[in-house]
């Protein structure tokens, strides 16, 4: 089921694949899955895969082959960015989400 929220979620993609990448390694259609689980999408693979090159080549994901799988894990630096989007997101989204009397 595909929801329409009014406004555009796709911005959202890299942010997604590295807090799921904080809770556990995970493949290319692992992650498809967690994120279609989450948006009831599933992001299409010419999709989720130059995301993933792009955060590998920002040195904030690295993939290790397991046979013809790549397992993907946030790196050091992936986690401070991560860290940090988190607390920017708070810091503009947070009131939004507060129930505020």
């Amino acid at each position: 089921m595909i929801r329409d929220f009014g406004c555009d979620m796709r911005g959202m993609l890299s942010f997604q694949i590295m807090w799921l990448l904080s809770k556990r390694e995970m493949n290319g259609e692992e992650l498809a899955e967690e994120i279609e689980k989450r948006r009831g999408e599933k992001p299409k693979p010419g999709t989720l895969y130059p995301a993933l090159k792009q955060l590998n080549e920002r040195l904030l994901v690295e993939g290790d082959k397991e046979g013809r799988a790549i397992i993907y894990s946030l790196t050091i630096k992936g986690e401070e960015s991560l860290e940090d989007a988190m607390e920017y997101f708070v810091s503009c989204f947070g009131e939004i989400f507060r129930d505020e009397e």
